[in-house]
């Protein structure tokens, strides 16, 4: 870890200490330093940003409530992201679906997620190329349990498929990079 990310981690430790004390200005410059990033990866889980937005306001709310909880064994960010997907999926579960007109899927914009710009833009060689290489559906279950951190039960959720579903095709990842890999 460079020099700044160390300086930035130990002042975000510094600031869920602070949190845990009860210290609100020190929630909200948490909130500063974190919400446009958070923001950004829950929208691009979710096609609703009002249900987005709801997700980052319940994560600070836990934030402050599980201060003290904080192990400080993993960056604060990932921490913070843990928290955010879980009230995400949290959210859309109780949320009904609402089934789309086939005129209107057809005017979404196909523009690159935030995985595949990940993929395409932080990882080259050997893993670049066998991550690119793997079926959307197996990428996006390795994607939800590998960067995102989540279960395979909350994969299952987050993707809209039974959990067994997700395992089988995890499974089929990581076949498929072991193959390519070895």
């Amino acid at each position: 870890m460079d020099a700044a990310r160390s300086d930035d981690e130990s002042e975000d430790r510094a600031l869920v200490a602070r949190i845990a004390r009860g210290d609100r200005s020190a929630l909200e410059q948490l909130y500063r330093r974190h919400a446009y990033w958070l923001t950004a990866r829950l929208e691009s889980r979710c096609s609703d940003p009002d249900l987005a937005d709801m997700a980052l306001q319940d994560t600070f709310v836990s934030v402050w409530k599980s201060a003290k909880k904080y192990r400080s064994d993993g960056a604060v960010g990932a921490w913070l992201w843990g928290i955010a997907v879980r009230r995400l999926i949290d959210l859309m579960r109780k949320r009904k679906p609402t089934p789309m007109a086939q005129d209107v899927l057809g005017t979404f914009d196909t523009a690159m997620s935030f995985e595949d710009n990940l993929i395409d833009s932080g990882l080259h060689g050997d893993l670049g190329h066998a991550l690119r290489g793997l079926q959307p559906d197996l990428q996006a279950v390795l994607i939800a349990t590998a960067i995102d951190g989540l279960t395979t039960k909350e994969a299952a959720q987050l993707l809209g498929v039974p959990q067994g579903t997700v395992k089988s095709r995890l499974s089929r990842a990581r076949t498929h990079l072991q193959d390519v890999l070895s």
